[in-house]
């Protein structure tokens, strides 16, 4: 009974890998409607992990051979900054539509997606990662692989991968 007890009252991480796809957006409302609110824990923290593409490496030269000017890096940049806000800004809007009292942080990261993923998951030191599929089929999966496949192999924590109904 103390054991039970014990587990009850440790702090639940629950991340959550969103992007700018309707399939994170759903995969985060799942997780608040059917694994939060079935598990409601007071010390549950919900992890809003958003990773930024990784940043081109750009020579001063383009392929042309004319300079790349700073602001054209700039640009980019701040697309990247303003593409992660819309994305927080989208999932926070989700966790407000559940009555849940449920710690939300968000994180973002940089890079490739699968390998920030995975490195974020352990070193935030998460209970379970859940993450939507974007349902591609084989060939599209072959040749741009699947970023929870490599999650499902590599995550130390449970992985629920929620795949969205398809409408009619």
């Amino acid at each position: 009974m103390a054991i039970m007890e014990e587990n009850k009252m440790k702090e639940k991480k629950v991340v959550v890998a969103v992007d700018e796809s309707e399939e994170s957006m759903y995969a985060l409302s799942w997780c608040l409607s059917d694994l939060l609110a079935q598990n409601s824990n007071p010390n549950s923290t919900l992890i809003l992990l958003y990773i930024k593409p990784p940043v081109p490496v750009y020579s001063s030269l383009d392929v042309t051979g004319y300079l790349f000017a700073g602001d054209v890096i700039q640009t980019i940049e701040k697309y990247s900054r303003d593409l992660a806000n819309s994305v927080m800004r989208r999932a926070e809007a989700v966790c407000r539509n559940f009555d849940s009292a449920v710690k939300v942080e968000k994180k973002v990261g940089s890079g490739d997606a699968k390998d920030v993923i995975c490195a974020a998951v352990d070193k935030l030191e998460a209970d379970i990662l859940v993450m939507g599929t974007h349902d591609y089929g084989f060939f599209k999966r072959a040749l741009l692989g699947s970023v929870s496949d490599y999650c499902a192999k590599h995550v130390k924590c449970p992985l629920v991968v929620v795949k969205r109904p398809k409408t009619a």
